[in-house]
């Protein structure tokens, strides 16, 4: 197994849903799409979150059991729905969601169990804001924080779903922040007011809210990472785009596990982006098989001394 005798444990909490199509329907959620990843490419990760008791729900189910993905820390809601997202693409393959409310998700409870398992059996915890929107489960994902593990935060603004409270308590707690262009903007205007000036806005970021690993990713324009005085941009040119979604989180996934491994920048925002530039040649978030995590595990093996 990858890295084997220095694994760190990985738990992500929040959605898991369906995205749907036009013409069908697919697995996603980031924090799942992104477990799923590190589950893949290194035999292990921990997964929180909730769904439905419904038809869509029991697919889900069946999805994990299928894939080997343990359900213990997924919950089983009796009265809301399992989540969706309906989902289109615009002529750049980049995707448009309206995400439905109240849904299963929103309503992950806090258990003994789950504290157990950040306390006892985790090194790194993985969060995003969507899964906050609502009260239950933003209680319950921010009692895990401060729990003396690593937190890695994939901010994942999605339609309005988010208040400054929410940003600046995640990030209070954030390691490693990943954030696309948009999100960066946001971020300075509703918390930092550094003028518009990029490096401004870096600074403060990393300054204010003690961040070790900041990811800044810019779609086809590639990704930049900053850790201390550290600074490297990678752009991977990719022809071959059938849908962007879930190209952040393929990218986060690699992001963790080299923050955790240690990597310098430079192999961490080429691996990752090349993950990323591999998912994007699928439809929807996650590979039907293994071929491309087989690829991968080679990659980074490769690179051990």
């Amino acid at each position: 197994m990858l890295g084997e005798e220095t694994m760190k444990n990985v738990t992500a909490i929040g959605e898991i849903l369906f995205d749907i199509y036009p013409d069908g329907k697919k697995i996603g959620g980031a924090p799942f799409n992104f477990i799923y990843h590190i589950i893949r490419l290194t035999g292990q990760g921990n997964f929180v979150s909730r769904i439905g008791k419904d038809d869509l729900g029991k697919e889900i189910r069946n999805y994990l059991e299928e894939r080997n993905v343990s359900p213990e820390f997924v919950q089983t809601d009796q009265v809301h729905k399992t989540g969706v997202a309906k989902t289109t693409l615009n002529e750049k393959k980049i995707p448009d969601f309206i995400i439905e409310k109240n849904r299963a998700y929103d309503f992950i409870q806090s258990t003994p169990e789950t504290d157990k398992l950040i306390s006892e059996n985790t090194d790194c915890l993985y969060y995003g804001t969507l899964a906050q929107r609502n009260e239950v489960s933003r209680n319950t994902i921010q009692n895990l924080f401060n729990k003396n593990v690593k937190c890695f935060c994939d901010l994942n603004i999605r339609q309005k779903y988010y208040s400054k409270d929410l940003i600046e308590k995640s990030l209070k707690t954030s390691n490693v922040l990943k954030l696309n262009e948009d999100e960066l903007n946001l971020v300075d205007k509703l918390i930092l007011n550094s003028e518009k000036d990029l490096k401004l806005i870096i600074k403060k970021l990393i300054n204010d809210f003690e961040i070790e690993l900041l990811c800044v990713t810019k779609g086809s324009d590639g990704a930049v990472l900053y850790r201390g005085g550290e600074e490297n941009s990678f752009r991977l040119k990719n022809d071959e785009v059938v849908d962007t979604v879930g190209a952040g989180d393929a990218y986060a996934a690699m992001l963790c596990f080299g923050y955790l491994e240690n990597w310098n920048l430079e192999r961490i925002n080429k691996l990752a982006s090349e993950f990323a530039g591999e998912i994007v040649k699928v439809e929807g978030a996650l590979p039907n098989d293994d071929k491309i995590y087989e690829v991968f595990k080679q990659k980074i093996n490769d690179g051990k001394e």
